[in-house]
């Protein structure tokens, strides 16, 4: 099971690496960021493939980036390795549908939020 740091391109070439097929998964679709809960995470049909998180940085930036005026949760946002919060991020993917899916989990103050989302390869930035 590949552990690696995945860069832009690395992650590109592991989105178009798949067949993409629908999936019944219990995520459901997340073009943009979902919250999800840990129960719905399919354990069983995912795959790691790697991370974004760069273990030599410390505290990796919270600035997002969005050169076009998108926001956070839009399905067109920008996948930006280096930004927030990308660079908290796991990869998957999914052995029943082929989508390379993000993982990273939200902390703020008295809970802990679960998010994913979809990534497709044009919008890698």
């Amino acid at each position: 099971m590949p552990t690696d740091l995945l860069d832009s391109e690395l992650l590109k070439k592991v989105c178009m690496a798949g067949t993409r097929r629908d999936c019944g998964c219990s995520l459901g679709a997340c073009a943009g960021w979902e919250s999800f809960t840990e129960h719905r995470w399919p354990t069983a049909l995912l795959r790691r493939m790697g991370t974004l998180r760069d273990a030599s940085v410390e505290e990796p930036t919270l600035e997002e980036f969005h050169p076009h005026g998108t926001r956070y949760a839009l399905a067109v946002a920008p996948v930006a390795v280096s930004f927030f919060p990308y660079n908290r991020c796991d990869v998957y993917e999914c052995g029943r549908c082929g989508r390379t899916l993000l993982r990273y989990t939200e902390y703020g103050g008295y809970y802990l939020d679960h998010r994913v989302r979809e990534v497709l390869p044009e919008l890698i930035a």
